[in-house]
C-alpha cells in the first residue's frame, strides 16, 4: 500500500509541477490595428505562440487605421504626422477584420506539424475564440464599450493576479475604454481602492510609439500606477526604415535572400502570407501600395528594396520580450532581452522607456546608437524564426531546437573587490549538435562603469577579478551564450548578477 500511495504522490507532484510551470508562462492579450507590420508581426508572434499564453487578439484603430462610423462623420487626427499627411478623413486605410482569421487558418494548416516540435501550441480554433473586434470606428475613440473593451475588462477584473502584458500594436484607446468603464462601474464605491489597487498590480502595457493620445490624456492621468513599457527608439531597427537603422553588415538577414528562402518560401501557408518587398502581394488598406511591384520597391521612400526583402515588425519587440530565453528581462526589462532594453523613468517611477539611458556602443559603427540594444540580437532572432519557419514543415528530427542552458551556480553571486569568481554553466541539445559557449560583460547595464577580463570566456567554466574599483551596492552582469551549430544556427542564455 506504501508503494502505491508513493507513486501516486510522486503523480500529483508531477502534475503539480506541470501546472504551475504551464502557469508561469506570461499572459498577455494584443491589441492590433492591422497594418502591414502588423501582418508581419503577428505571423512571427504565432511561431512563438509555445511560449506564452495568448488570452486575447483585439483589434482596435490607430492614427493611421480607423474605420468610420459608417455615417459619413468627418474626422481629423489629434496626432500631428496624421492631421497633415490625411487631413480630414471619413475612414483612415482601413484594413478589415478578416486579415486576422485569415492568419489564424493559414496558422491551423502548419499546426499539427508545429505540435511535433512543441506540444505548447495552441490550437486554431482556441485562437480564433480570442478575436475581439475593440473601438475602431476613430482614432482615439473610447467613449462607447466594446466586445473587445469589455474583454479586456473581464480579464483585469479576473482572479488571475499574475502579471497581463497588454501589448500596444495601433492605438491604446481599446484599453482605455476598458480601463474607463472598469473606473465607471467602480469609482463610487466602496470597492474603488480594491479594484483599482488589483488592475494596476496586474496590468504591464507594452506600447510601440504613441498611436493616439488616449495614453497621454486618459491612462496615465487616471490610472498612473499601471505599468508601462514604452518603446518609441529601438524598434526602429524592425520597422519600415530599417536600412538606415541596421549596420550594412547584418542587413543579409532582412534581405530577399534570407526571407525569402529561409522563411517565406517552401515553408508552409503561415509565412507564405507575410508581407515582403516586390512579393506581388498588395497590402490591404493601403491608399498607395509602394511595396508589392519591384518597380516600386526599388524606388521606395526608405531605399531601394529587392524582392522579398523585409519590409517592417516595428510591433514584434512587444510579444519578444516576454520570449523566455534565459537573459532574465521579464524579472526587469532594465536587463535587456529580445524585446529591447528599457529604464526605468526618473520622474515617472511606473514607466519604463528607451531613448538616451538605453543607448548602448554599437561595435559595427563605433557609435552609441539608440537602438542597438535591440540590433545586438538581431542575427540571432531572425536566425531563430528561420528556425520556426522550418517547423511548420519538417519534421522534429530533421529541423534545428534551441540548446537547453543552465547555471552551475545561483544567477546572483556576492564579491569583494579582488575576488576571483568561478562562473560555470551547462549546455544540452535536444538534436545533439555540437555547441559553442562565450561570456561576455553585458557592460551598459551593469552599474559598475568598469570593463573586467573574462579568462576562458570561450568554455563552460570561466573565471575573472572583481575590480578593485568596484563601490558597494554597484553590479556586474554577465552573460553565458550558448549557440548550437545546427541550421538556421540557435541561441539561448543564462545572465549572472555579480553584486558587491
Amino acid at each position: 500500500m506504501t508503494k502505491y500511495l508513493f507513486i501516486a504522490f510522486s503523480w500529483i507532484l508531477l502534475l503539480s509541477n506541470f501546472h504551475s510551470s504551464a502557469q508561469q508562462k506570461p499572459r498577455t492579450i494584443v491589441t492590433t490595428d492591422g497594418e502591414l507590420d502588423d501582418v508581419d508581426s503577428f505571423i512571427r508572434l504565432l511561431l512563438y505562440a509555445n511560449e506564452f499564453k495568448i488570452e486575447g487578439l483585439v483589434i482596435s484603430s490607430s492614427q493611421w487605421h480607423y474605420k468610420g462610423d459608417g455615417k459619413g462623420t468627418k474626422f481629423t487626427s489629434e496626432m500631428e504626422m496624421t492631421k497633415n499627411l490625411y487631413g480630414e478623413r471619413t475612414e483612415l486605410r482601413w484594413v478589415g477584420t478578416d486579415w486576422i482569421y485569415n492568419l489564424i487558418d493559414a496558422y491551423g494548416k502548419v499546426y499539427p506539424n508545429l505540435k511535433k516540435h512543441s506540444p505548447n501550441y495552441p490550437t486554431s480554433t482556441y485562437l480564433k475564440d480570442l478575436v475581439r473586434i475593440g473601438n475602431i470606428d476613430f482614432e482615439g475613440e473610447m467613449e462607447k464599450n466594446t466586445d473587445g473593451s469589455d474583454f479586456i475588462k473581464k480579464k483585469l477584473l479576473d482572479d488571475d493576479m499574475s502579471p497581463l502584458y497588454l501589448q500596444v500594436w495601433g492605438g491604446t484607446n481599446t484599453i482605455a475604454r476598458a480601463l474607463k468603464s472598469i473606473e465607471d462601474e467602480y469609482k463610487n464605491t466602496a470597492k474603488w481602492q480594491e479594484i483599482y489597487a488589483k488592475v494596476c498590480k496586474k496590468a504591464i502595457i507594452y506600447a510601440i510609439l504613441d498611436q493616439d493620445a488616449t495614453y497621454r490624456k486618459y491612462i496615465s492621468v487616471n490610472w498612473k500606477d499601471i505599468k508601462i513599457y514604452y518603446n518609441s527608439k529601438q524598434f526602429w531597427c524592425l520597422a519600415y526604415f530599417w536600412k538606415t537603422a541596421v549596420p550594412k553588415e547584418l542587413h543579409p538577414f532582412l534581405e530577399g535572400k534570407f526571407m525569402g528562402d529561409k522563411i517565406i518560401n517552401n515553408h508552409g501557408a503561415l509565412t507564405k502570407m507575410y508581407y515582403s518587398y516586390g512579393d506581388g502581394n498588395p497590402p490591404a488598406g493601403e491608399i498607395e501600395d509602394i511595396y508589392s511591384s519591384m518597380e516600386k520597391a526599388k524606388k521606395n521612400q526608405w531605399g531601394s528594396f529587392g524582392q522579398y526583402d523585409f519590409i517592417s515588425e516595428g510591433d514584434s519587440p512587444a510579444f519578444l520580450h516576454l520570449v523566455d530565453v534565459g537573459l532574465g528581462n521579464l524579472e526587469n526589462p532594465q536587463n535587456g532581452g529580445w524585446g529591447g532594453r528599457l529604464v526605468q523613468s526618473a520622474t515617472s517611477p511606473n514607466r519604463w522607456e528607451d531613448g538616451d539611458a538605453t543607448a548602448e556602443f554599437n561595435p559595427y559603427t563605433q557609435k552609441t546608437d539608440l537602438a542597438y540594444s535591440q540590433i545586438r540580437w538581431l542575427e540571432t532572432l531572425q536566425n531563430d524564426f528561420a528556425a520556426r519557419a522550418d517547423w511548420c514543415v519538417k519534421d522534429y528530427k530533421n529541423a534545428n531546437h534551441a540548446p537547453n542552458v543552465k547555471l552551475n551556480h545561483a544567477k546572483n553571486l556576492t564579491a569583494k573587490p579582488n575576488d576571483t569568481i568561478k562562473l560555470s554553466g551547462t549546455a544540452t541539445d535536444p538534436d545533439k549538435n555540437n555547441l559553442q559557449y562565450h561570456w561576455w560583460q553585458y557592460e551598459e547595464v551593469d552599474t559598475y562603469r568598469g570593463k573586467i577580463s573574462i579568462q576562458n570566456a570561450d568554455s563552460k567554466n570561466a573565471t575573472f577579478k572583481m575590480p578593485n574599483d568596484i563601490k558597494k551596492g554597484e553590479t556586474i552582469h554577465l552573460i553565458l551564450e550558448v549557440k548550437d551549430n545546427g541550421m538556421p544556427q540557435m541561441t539561448r542564455y543564462q545572465r549572472v548578477v555579480i553584486n558587491f
